[in-house]
């Protein structure tokens, strides 16, 4: 009787226990703004070089970032508040990062108007003893891994030298140096030299210094009254380069000189011999020139060639001299307009033409010139390319960027064509050998040395053209996919598979075997070695696989004259791989919609993948929507798709409101998380946590129809959606920003299709937005409604009526669909008053539309407190006209500028 009574009592509870259970699998909620601070994004990550030890950083949408220093197959072995900056010695014993004061410490500190500065923390990942060193402003491991050099933030930031104190700790002696002002340093590639330059007060013990790391004596190479600047090692770590010299004030330009040296080791027994290279005694160094401290120090391989930048030397005009009236001189004659000219002048003030000097000659080369503006060096020859202009862009009726390139021998300077009007030039090879170019599909190699150019793709029968490419210039090829270790084989992409080229014979062969091809899966070599510019032929090499059509991705093993062989392959977008430098230890990200793209460990085979960071483990407590592939033909018979996500807790039998969100091809996109966080967009797991079903269609364009070829694909993907029974076909809803922007736009003056439309920092009118300036870069915006994304193909001079055809303000008349305008006054890629146009049109027409106007916000918006509210506004506007929810205040009836602070978007009518 009491087992009995037992039995029930158990019973009873284990089904309470399964009810709550169930109760509770049920309490999953919505997503809303509110809880988007809980979402992390990771930075950060690095593995260490013996594979052992990874670090990650945990970044909150609101609060602080939290650094993880985790073994590979452990616990976390220490975390830091803001920790950045991550290195691991060479030898994997050491961890240094820098740490940030708390944003609530940081806030506190701007009120007091304090600098903000970095402490270094060094973990010794041996005995995880710490120690730490206070306001720093960088470091750096030396290659041995026995030393660390901390800079320190200078005292006064304000002060004309440049120096601050560097510490030089030996890590196996526990012994520091402290090097006071120090400007500038660096070890050499072996880690057994140091070199420093010295900028202290009123120059008293300004110099280049070096130091022997092995004994630790000082070899001060030169000193003087001078400021030093470009210290640069060549690459083997034996000869050191740096200019030096004094500023005149009556000139703009500091006077400098060259200072070189070579044959420097450790435990050197012989002197060091300087050389200095003086302009002044050059006969052939051209006047006004001078060499420009801020132009780049660089050493050629073999450190036989110094290349250093040059520029015309000014006198100092007194401020009594100058003009009094403040005017710009627009003139038709400029090649570059005002506007350009004002937002390049910094760059402008700095910038400066590539020279080369010969040591073994002491023969000064000069390589860019006015006519002559960019210069390519090989570093492994005698060679350079040049590009010339000047025929092309004065004429404002052609493609930007078409240039001629010429051959320029840096020993000589002697110069030579190797062809005309090339759109693009595919750089050096490594070796400095050859010289490529593409042209119509075409890959095109000009060999130096015998002058030659020949079609190296004309003999695997291809055309390399990327055949997606939907601007209506030049077709470019899939891009160099790498090159073989001795320079003599390009590795080129096709739109699946990799070819390989010989520059020294006629053969040619598929590294891929046509798999790629075959199976629709776009193949491109992984460079797993930072600091390789090759890749090994004679061993396996790693493929980042992407499926077309499937939008599977993975990795595949591939050796020359063999079929690539799949590692991993699977429904998820595989992130990069991040590889140890001393073992097949590797990391990497995978995601989908559901999962967030945490890291994983695992070997180069990947075999048993571990997961190693948690991100965002609250996900678990909210609804999650899931993705679909859908395929659809459009009107013009393009075979295309779009990615659909579907609402958590999907029923079949029902239908649901839609959001269609859009901007060119966007299937790429179906594994891709949605994150939520503070912008200006729609995010699709939140809409589809609060039962919206969120399309996005790929868009291909015809050349002078970009708003008809968006209103084509995107109505055909919507139209198969309701067609397949997803979607209620009365409750469509819209929302593009930027070219998406310009899309939904110009789709709600010509379909009723949709029950409303959200366009963001949209493009209106293509005739007005043609002859204003893009402000970011201060062009105008010709060049890109021609020849770039707006894919126009001629000016509005040409053809106004087809400008007209395809902007949205000049199609206003037709709108019947209530639409709503995000825009930033300080937009400086498409203008306000593009915005301002469109509201305009409509209110003036009698439609129904809003515009959220924004002060001082960019093409994006970014302030949190401005993306929190349109992010709620955007919601309401598409729950009202997609869900039937009640209208607030500033739909129904508008809020007056008067009262903007005082009434949220959370009102719903006067008096709430």
């Amino acid at each position: 009787m009491n087992t009995l009574n037992h039995n029930r009592t158990y019973s009873l509870f284990l089904g309470l226990l399964m009810c709550s259970l169930v109760s509770f699998g049920q309490t999953k909620k919505p997503l809303s703004l509110d809880d988007y601070a809980q979402w992390n994004k990771i930075t950060n990550t690095a593995i260490s070089p013996n594979g052992n030890w990874v670090t990650f950083s945990y970044v909150p949408n609101e609060g602080d970032a939290t650094l993880h220093i985790k073994k590979t197959e452990g616990d976390t072995l220490r975390t830091a508040i803001n920790g950045k900056q991550v290195a691991f010695s060479a030898n994997s014993k050491w961890v240094a990062y820098l740490v940030n004061p708390t944003k609530k410490a940081v806030e506190k500190l701007k009120e007091a108007k304090k600098p903000i500065l970095s402490d270094l923390q060094l973990l010794n990942l041996e005995s995880n003893k710490v120690s730490e060193v206070k306001n720093v402003k960088g470091y750096h491991f030396s290659k041995t891994s026995q030393f660390i050099a901390i800079q320190k933030n200078p005292m006064d930031k304000k002060a004309d030298h440049k120096g601050s104190d560097v510490l030089l700790k030996d890590l196996n002696k526990d012994i520091t140096l402290n090097i006071g002002n120090v400007a500038n340093y660096a070890f050499n590639k072996e880690g057994t030299l140091f070199s420093y330059v010295v900028d202290a007060n009123e120059d008293d013990g300004n110099g280049l210094f070096l130091i022997d790391l092995n004994t630790l004596r000082t070899y001060p190479l030169h000193t003087g009254k001078f400021t030093y600047a470009q210290m640069t090692w060549n690459k083997k770590g034996d000869r050191l380069a740096a200019l030096f010299g004094t500023k005149i004030d009556t000139l703009v330009e500091r006077e400098n000189k060259l200072y070189y040296t070579s044959n420097l080791s450790s435990g050197m027994t012989t002197a060091i011999i300087p050389n200095i290279y003086s302009p002044e005694g050059d006969a052939n160094f051209p006047k006004p020139l001078t060499i420009c401290d801020y132009g780049k120090l660089t050493w050629n391989k073999a450190g036989t060639q110094i290349t250093f930048g040059v520029k015309a030397q000014k006198d100092v005009i007194k401020k009594d001299d100058l003009l009094k009236a403040d005017v710009d001189v627009w003139h038709y004659k400029d090649e570059r307009i005002q506007s350009r000219q004002a937002v390049q002048a910094k760059q402008d003030e700095k910038a400066t033409f590539t020279a080369v000097l010969n040591l073994d000659s002491k023969k000064f080369i000069p390589l860019e010139n006015e006519e002559m503006p960019r210069v390519t060096v090989s570093k492994k020859s005698d060679w350079a390319v040049g590009s010339v202009d000047t025929l092309y862009r004065k004429d404002l009726t052609m493609v930007r960027g078409y240039t001629d390139l010429y051959s320029i021998n840096t020993k000589t300077g002697a110069k030579k064509l190797i062809a005309k009007k090339v759109l693009r030039n595919m750089g050096i090879s490594p070796n400095g050998e050859w010289a490529l170019f593409s042209k119509d599909g075409a890959v095109m190699g000009y060999q130096f040395a015998n002058g030659t150019l020949s079609n190296l793709t004309e003999r695997t029968g291809i055309n390399f053209a990327n055949e997606e490419y939907d601007i209506p210039v030049e077709k470019p090829t899939y891009g160099i996919a790498g090159w073989s270790k001795d320079g003599e084989t390009l590795l080129l992409n096709h739109k699946f598979d990799i070819w390989i080229i010989s520059l020294n014979s006629e053969a040619v062969s598929n590294l891929t075997q046509g798999v790629g091809t075959e199976g629709k899966i776009r193949f491109r070599l992984v460079q797993l070695d930072p600091e390789a510019e090759t890749f090994d032929l004679t061993k396996p090499l790693l493929l980042y696989a992407y499926g077309d059509r499937t939008k599977k991705s993975g990795y595949y093993e591939v050796t020359a004259g063999k079929k690539p062989k799949a590692l991993i392959y699977e429904d998820k977008m595989m992130g990069r791989v991040l590889k140890a430098k001393d073992t097949d230890n590797i990391i990497f990200t995978q995601q989908t919609f559901v999962d967030f793209p945490d890291y994983w460990t695992s070997n180069l085979a990947f075999k048993r993948p571990k997961k190693i960071t948690n991100a965002n483990p609250q996900q678990a407590d909210f609804k999650w929507g899931k993705r679909v592939l859908v395929d659809y033909t459009d009107e013009r018979g393009h075979e295309l798709q779009a990615t659909l996500a579907l609402p958590a807790d999907y029923d079949s039998s029902k239908k649901y409101p839609m959001i269609v969100y859009f901007y060119e091809k966007m299937s790429n996109r179906h594994h891709l998380y949605s994150m939520p966080t503070y912008d200006d967009r729609p995010h699709m797991s939140a809409y589809a946590s609060n039962g919206y079903l969120v399309l996005m269609p790929d868009i291909v364009f015809d050349e002078g129809l970009p708003g008809s070829s968006a209103l084509d694909d995107v109505t055909s993907a919507t139209k198969e959606v309701i067609k397949l029974g997803y979607a209620d076909p009365d409750h469509i809803g819209l929302q593009g920003h930027s070219w998406g922007g310009y899309e939904s736009s110009f789709i709600v003056t010509q379909t009723d299709m949709f029950a409303t439309v959200v366009t963001g920092a949209p493009l209106t009118n293509l005739v007005s937005m043609y002859n204003i300036a893009y402000k970011r870069s201060g062009s105008l915006n010709g060049p890109i409604l021609e020849w770039s994304q707006g894919r126009m193909g001629v000016s509005p001079y040409e053809n106004l009526a087809l400008y007209q055809s395809q902007s949205p303000v000049h199609q206003a008349k037709n709108i019947n669909t209530p639409f709503l305008i995000l825009h930033g006054t300080s937009d400086g890629a498409v203008d306000w008053n593009q915005g301002l146009e469109f509201y305009s049109a409509a209110r003036r027409l009698g439609k129904e539309v809003i515009l959220l106007s924004y002060p001082d916000e960019p093409h994006h918006l970014g302030k949190e407190e401005n993306q929190k509210d349109f992010q709620i506004r955007m919601k309401q506007y598409f729950d009202h006209y997609l869900k039937d929810s009640v209208a607030p205040l500033w739909m129904k009836e508008g809020i007056k500028h008067a009262d903007k602070k005082r009434v949220g978007p959370e009102v719903l009518k006067k008096g709430e």
